[in-house]
């Protein structure tokens, strides 16, 4: 099984899918983590804390110093900006002021290119005209939403504060704020759902006008309630073959309506791929910020095949630590060429378009084939398929992906 039918069976993609024609510059993404949520969901594992009250003018203030900690690190500076995501928690609980203030610091520390992508994840139930308007006016050019499901017994079941109702209102008054780059989370494979309620999902979704499509399996993470709650037969997941069913059924559907899949979970209308995340599956460097962030730096490092951190995830631990060294790493991790090399591949052959043979060759000194000739293997066994660049998943082989990827992991 696919952790792509859970992070999310296909048909070859077409020549114009969002990947081949959005590229994604060389530069660096910045990611910035806000991880309080009025409630905490029970099938969440990121790194989040339901509260009702937030020290937001300290924790900003936190953001601005870590992110001029990294303006002055070597691996960093002078860098172009590629792409800027406000990741969660739910961002959209903070001002609209705030991210002005945020996006006006990087702007001081490294310029803020014209037309950047700037993306803010955004809960429907925290959000209307007036703060949509004024999220548009402070720099924010891309939203994605929460959704997750317009169906009322499914958000009951995922622990969302917010209504379907509610939910079509906040799309829709994003698109009269302005905002023309928006991307509508949707989560399938839920207990007991069927093929005609996914559909409607995909439906709804699509009638909104959205950019974008996430459609991510539900998993069932180890520390969270979901979890438990399918040990103790709480929960009892959907079946295989009914996940491959409302994967291939999301494709279709989706594709018929101008959403081409081009990654494994991901939709897109032509030009509208996530760049942020393009960055993530073509392994270029972002600096994370922020309580519970990751960063990765393709170069350098003790090994010189380049490195990753993570930051400490409790607030109160996290503002201490950027407020005494001025940022709150607590783990880095430095890759080997052999792992730098696996991640490459793995994380190519998440998108349509695949590895790219002469890319590789570039970054890592020696043919593909000769680092892993297990791929000979997987293309004969339908599992991965020739390109003109590379190679790539196969329909077969995208149902299949985890055992796919665990050949170079």
């Amino acid at each position: 099984m696919m952790h792509g039918l859970p992070e999310r069976a296909g048909q070859s993609a077409p020549s114009n899918t969002p990947e081949q024609t959005d590229t994604v510059e060389e530069g660096i993404g910045i990611y910035l983590h806000i991880p309080y949520c009025l409630s905490k969901c029970p099938y969440c594992d990121f790194n989040s804390v339901a509260a009702s009250a937030w020290p937001e003018a300290e924790y900003v203030a936190a953001l601005e110093r870590e992110l001029a900690t990294y303006a002055q690190d070597e691996a960093f500076s002078g860098a172009h900006i590629s792409s800027v995501y406000f990741g969660g928690g739910t961002p959209s609980l903070f001002a609209p002021r705030s991210f002005e203030r945020i996006l006006e610091r990087i702007e001081q520390l490294w310029g803020l290119p014209s037309g950047v992508e700037v993306t803010i994840e955004a809960n429907p139930g925290t959000v209307g005209f007036p703060k949509l308007a004024a999220l548009r006016a402070a720099g924010i050019n891309r939203l994605s939403f929460g959704v997750q499901s317009f169906q009322p017994k499914y958000l009951a079941l995922l622990g969302r504060i917010h209504s379907a109702t509610e939910a079509i209102a906040a799309v829709e008054a994003a698109s009269r704020s302005g905002f023309t780059n928006l991307n509508v989370d949707l989560i399938y494979a839920l207990p007991g759902q069927t093929e005609a309620e996914w559909e409607d999902d995909l439906r709804q979704a699509c009638a909104l006008g959205p950019t974008h499509i996430s459609a991510y399996n539900l998993t069932y993470e180890e520390g969270t309630p979901f979890a438990a709650w399918r040990r103790n037969g709480r929960l009892v997941p959907v079946g295989e073959d009914t996940e491959i069913q409302l994967f291939q059924l999301t494709e279709h559907f989706l594709r018929a309506r101008g959403y081409e899949r081009y990654e494994i979970s991901n939709y897109a209308r032509r030009h509208a791929a996530c760049r942020h995340n393009l960055g993530y599956w073509k392994s270029s460097a972002y600096v994370g910020v922020g309580a519970g962030a990751h960063g990765f730096q393709p170069r350098g490092g003790l090994h010189g095949w380049g490195y990753r951190w993570a930051n400490e995830r409790a607030p109160h631990r996290y503002l201490r630590a950027v407020e005494e060294r001025g940022h709150a790493r607590v783990a880095v991790e430095h890759r080997d060429r052999k792992t730098a090399a696996g991640e490459f591949v793995f994380l190519a052959l998440r998108c349509v378009d695949g590895v790219n043979a002469a890319e590789y060759c570039r970054r890592f000194g020696q043919r593909i084939e000769e680092d892993f000739p297990v791929i000979a293997e997987l293309e004969g066994s339908g599992l991965l398929e020739v390109t003109a660049q590379g190679w790539r998943l196969s329909s077969r082989g995208t149902l299949l992906a985890d055992s796919v990827f665990a050949h170079f992991l």
